[in-house]
């Protein structure tokens, strides 16, 4: 059965095409760093906004019309399957991701979800022998649920503990049959409400021993995929454990995790936690712990989560700046973890906004590798810095400097001379960059 059967497989075309299911500016066969782009990018589907999300609202029903919808129950979970592996397949698209309720609906007992898991894993497994497309990661919800009210790994409740640790122990088995190669940890719940319940030091030690259960079976069961944590400040709790990414790092050296975690950032959560998607990246790229992205924006007039499709130029050139600085993902990838607009509500409207969304990154990509190729922006930086390559801000670098000799030199300075940041000066070449591409 086709469920998108007036759509025929997504090419490139160029930017003068006006065919709406072509790529104007993603190329996969195009070079990005030396690889072809489609390997560079590695664009991945995320299975539950695209296949399980209806459009609803806290203030209104679903509005989604979808073909697989007539079905309940597991007829529901094996007609996404189809429906899935079909629109892989039209947009070209080497990954997708998933929740494990998002692919099988939890059963009457965790024995019973189990069962309907490994029905439907069977049959991903199955498609997957015939598809180009793989398993970018996966993860436990551990968030829906009225169980995990309280929080999972971080719950007041021992039950609820062990539930957690019995469905991240199925993910990674899951993980391991179907070839994730990377396996995700957000806390959604676990984070607080008021601290005049809460026991944090209890919460994060608990949060850190989950971590380290999870490691040692990861090892265990033989499995390589890289874990990753994903940031996010708030929503649904008031306060979550992992903030951002400087909060992450901070938890992940003092739980003795840093070795085997990076992070999945996701540019909405960045913004949700005061910060631009860029810099997110950047911290943890300088860090050693830019691992994967969940590619998507908020808007800015919103306080919560909106989960767009990114079609910003600006934002996606800013961060694909950081990516290429990076040399890449590694086993990561761009997850488009967005969801189209309650009033885009036909099958056809997933189309458009995954191929809004590879062009817009597409774009990003051309033009920070220019940037880059250009040394634009290091020149720049290198230039600005250079009080500290001689002198007392080389003494400094190098560790040889002291209050004492920094005071000395201090007292035998004139009038201090400061050189523009030009901030205006750096974002009109950003600018021009982006014109001249596509202009």
């Amino acid at each position: 059965m086709s469920y998108f059967k007036n759509i025929n497989k997504v090419t490139f075309e160029g930017p003068n095409s006006t065919n709406p299911f072509a790529f104007k500016y993603y190329n996969p066969e195009e070079m990005i760093d030396g690889k072809r782009m489609e390997e560079f990018m590695r664009f991945s589907i995320a299975y539950w906004h695209t296949f399980v999300a209806d459009g609803g609202d806290p203030f209104g029903e679903g509005t989604m019309i979808r073909p697989w919808d007539k079905y309940i129950g597991m007829d529901l979970a094996k007609a996404r399957v189809e429906a899935a592996f079909e629109l892989f397949e039209k947009l070209n698209v080497p990954f997708f991701c998933f929740h494990d309720v998002d692919i099988a609906p939890e059963g009457n007992n965790l024995k019973e979800t189990y069962e309907n898991l490994d029905a439907i894993v069977a049959m991903i497994k199955e498609y997957m022998k015939t598809s180009k497309t793989k398993l970018l990661w996966n993860t436990a919800n551990m968030f829906s649920h009225s169980r995990w009210l309280h929080g999972a790994a971080t719950s007041p409740n021992a039950d609820v503990y062990a539930y957690a640790a019995a469905k991240v122990k199925k993910g990674l088995e899951i993980g391991k049959e179907l070839g994730a190669e990377n396996y995700v940890f957000w806390g959604g719940r676990e984070g607080y409400e008021t601290l005049l319940n809460t026991n944090m030091k209890l919460e994060l030690d608990n949060l850190g021993r989950f971590y380290h259960m999870a490691k040692d079976y990861a090892k265990e069961i033989g499995s390589d995929a890289q874990f990753l944590i994903e940031p996010k400040p708030k929503e649904p709790t008031k306060h979550q454990y992992d903030f951002d990414v400087a909060t992450g790092l901070t938890f992940l050296q003092s739980y003795d995790l840093a070795d085997c975690f990076k992070f999945n950032i996701e540019a909405n959560h960045a913004t949700l936690a005061g910060h631009t998607f860029e810099h997110e990246l950047h911290v943890a790229r300088i860090n050693g712990m830019l691992g994967s992205v969940d590619a998507n924006q908020g808007d800015t007039l919103l306080g919560w989560d909106t989960d767009e499709f990114p079609t910003d130029l600006y934002s996606t050139t800013l961060a694909m700046y950081e990516i290429l600085k990076n040399e890449g993902f590694g086993t990561g990838g761009l997850n488009f973890d967005a969801k189209v607009r309650r009033g885009s509500f036909d099958p056809e409207d997933l189309f458009h906004a995954h191929i809004a969304g590879m062009d817009a990154f597409a774009i990003g990509t051309k033009v920070a590798q220019r940037l880059i190729e250009d040394k634009v922006l290091d020149n720049f930086v290198d230039e600005r810095y250079n009080s500290f390559k001689e002198g007392i801000g080389l003494e400094v670098v190098e560790g040889r400097a002291n209050f004492h000799e920094l005071e000395k030199y201090a007292l035998q300075l004139g009038e201090i001379e400061n050189k523009s940041g030009r901030q205006e000066k750096l974002k009109g070449i950003i600018n021009k960059y982006l014109l001249e591409a596509y202009l």
